[in-house]
């Protein structure tokens, strides 16, 4: 389970200070995906980077299966994984070699990193691929070997941003069915998306945040509902607009 209380996070620019997020207040619990929904520039990678430990709060606080990220983020860093917003894939290394470095990272040893990149590799489709040097990789070959780098220790909480970001239909399609098997093993799974369909579709809770605050938070049914809407789009527009006019 993943918890965040109260974040927030300010940068300092040359015409001032931005408030990337401004108050996240949200939890995400096993065996659910838990979807950020928000437009560009919303906060939430700033708020996923804040979660798996490569930012630090400038107040409020992450937990990961009640460990406290600030207290301790080499801790947290054991039982997560974690596909950030630039995938950072070794380009002369296979997509193998890529997922055993990670593994001996974590510590494992050759035979439990071996028996975890067949497994990964199986259930990523990437039989095909994992003995080719990563450079000349598409975007869906070099998504896949990232995730499965980030998987390898097998950990119980997984951190995601945007893990469809400029894959084809059919590469889009294995990711979604692939999420839900990392769901239905009972994970806490977060990711973040823009794309409204992906979220109605793949998601338990949603999150919508719009200027660095959470404005809403509920499944697509009870989002809906609640802003008087057919469809999950328009309860979205509902939201940021009730954000705006509270900003107003």
């Amino acid at each position: 389970m993943i918890t965040a209380q109260q974040l927030h996070k300010a940068f300092k620019t040359k015409t001032g200070t931005v408030k990337a997020v401004d108050g996240v207040d949200f939890s995400a619990a096993d065996g659910r995906i838990t979807g950020l929904l928000g437009p560009n520039g919303a906060g939430k990678t700033t708020t996923l980077r804040m979660l798996y430990t490569l930012m630090r709060p400038d107040s409020g606080e992450v937990r990961v299966d009640g460990i406290d990220a600030a207290a301790d983020p080499a801790a947290v860093r054991r039982i997560l994984g974690v596909l950030p917003d630039a995938r950072g894939i070794y380009k002369r290394l296979t997509a193998r070699e890529n997922i055993a470095y990670f593994g001996e990272l974590h510590g494992l040893s050759k035979a439990t990193i071996a028996e975890r990149t067949r497994a990964l590799s199986a259930k990523l489709d990437m039989d095909d691929i994992l003995d080719r040097r990563t450079e000349g990789f598409s975007q869906g070959q070099r998504t896949k070997t990232a995730i499965a780098r980030a998987l390898v220790h097998d950990p119980k909480n997984v951190i995601l941003d945007e893990p469809t970001n400029g894959l084809d239909v059919m590469t889009t399609r294995a990711m979604r069915e692939f999420l839900l098997r990392l769901r239905d093993e009972g994970r806490c799974v977060i990711f973040s998306s823009h794309i409204m369909q992906e979220v109605a579709a793949l998601c338990d809770r949603i999150v919508i945040i719009a200027k660095g605050r959470v404005v809403a938070a509920g499944s697509a049914d009870e989002l809906r509902a609640r802003f008087g809407e057919d469809n999950l789009e328009d309860a979205f527009v509902r939201a940021i607009g009730s954000e705006e006019g509270l900003q107003a």
